[in-house]
């Protein structure tokens, strides 16, 4: 069964290199094979549901969430009313007040273009079934130095803080604003807080090689923060980095230092990433089907 598992994924992969063996501490969790979630590029554990994750896919698709069990079985599909979806990129989950809250981060810009970009606060439902949702809050920002893409978002509910990532920039930058703006609807601006250390980069071998593949593996596709708020662990194309925070420090102090990083296993096309409910581990998958749904315990 495992062995056709792999075969199948192998062969339904967009790329061309070889499967790399599972890292220690790294186990398959699931497969998602539901035609409907065949670019999920956002993962977040539930807050309020044992066992569940939400997941969201990309821009061109409805606006929509997931509700789906650790083992990668689809639950239930929400239609997300009052927004519309440019390019959603991430989700993260959090409690603020006694609340669970999940915020989907409409914030890709591949062509660099967008003035200005949404994140969208919803509450979590009650029941796992088909429903219709509508977010608590919205904030709209831009960049303060022009558009750029982005595609990992956290949230620091502890500091009321929404941290989010640069994609294509080297090295990739940190940026803040505030969960719950004092300005309402006004268009909030984010402040950069510093570039990210130590993500790895390509060597001059894997350049030679695959050049275009190279300098993939270094953009930033994924970011949470741990339950309690101590790690925040970023995904890349390739590689896993994990920053701790020290004391009282921030978020920018943090990801000054270099992180601790391990390579994904094998995950091609690797945009979706979590920490699970109680903070042990990782969920992380991919935007293709079949795609494997791993738990790694960092």
């Amino acid at each position: 069964m495992v062995v056709a598992l792999a075969m199948t994924l192998s062969a339904c992969s967009r790329e061309a290199e070889a499967p790399r063996p599972v890292e220690h501490g790294t186990r398959l969790a699931g497969v998602l094979i539901d035609p409907q979630m065949d670019e999920i590029s956002g993962l977040a554990a539930s807050r309020r549901h044992r066992d569940v994750l939400w997941m969201h896919d990309d821009g061109g698709n409805p606006e929509r969430l997931f509700a789906v069990s650790t083992n990668g079985t689809r639950l239930a599909t929400l239609r997300v009313e009052g927004v519309t979806k440019t390019d959603w990129e991430d989700i993260a989950s959090f409690e603020l007040d006694g609340k669970a809250y999940l915020l989907i981060a409409d914030t890709g810009d591949n062509g660099g273009l967008r003035r200005s970009l949404q994140l969208h606060v919803i509450e979590e439902p009650a029941k796992l079934e088909n429903a219709r949702l509508r977010p608590a809050w919205s904030i709209a920002f831009r960049w303060p130095d022009g558009p750029r893409d982005c595609e990992a978002v956290a949230v620091d509910a502890e500091r009321e803080q929404v941290l989010l990532i640069s994609k294509k920039r080297q090295p990739p930058e940190l940026f803040s604003l505030p969960l719950r703006p004092t300005t309402g609807t006004a268009l909030q601006t984010a402040q950069k807080l510093g570039p990210l250390a130590g993500v790895p980069q390509p060597s001059a071998e894997a350049l030679t090689r695959s050049p275009q593949r190279a300098r993939l593996d270094s953009q930033v596709t994924a970011a949470d923060i741990s339950p309690d708020h101590r790690t925040m662990a970023v995904m890349t194309y390739r590689w896993l980095l994990l920053y701790p925070r020290l004391g009282d420090e921030g978020w920018g102090e943090a990801v000054s230092r270099a992180p601790r990083f391990q390579p994904l296993p094998w995950l091609p096309q690797a945009e979706a990433l979590g920490w699970s409910a109680d903070g042990s581990a990782l969920y992380a998958t991919g935007e293709f089907i079949p795609a494997p749904l791993y738990r790694i315990v960092p």
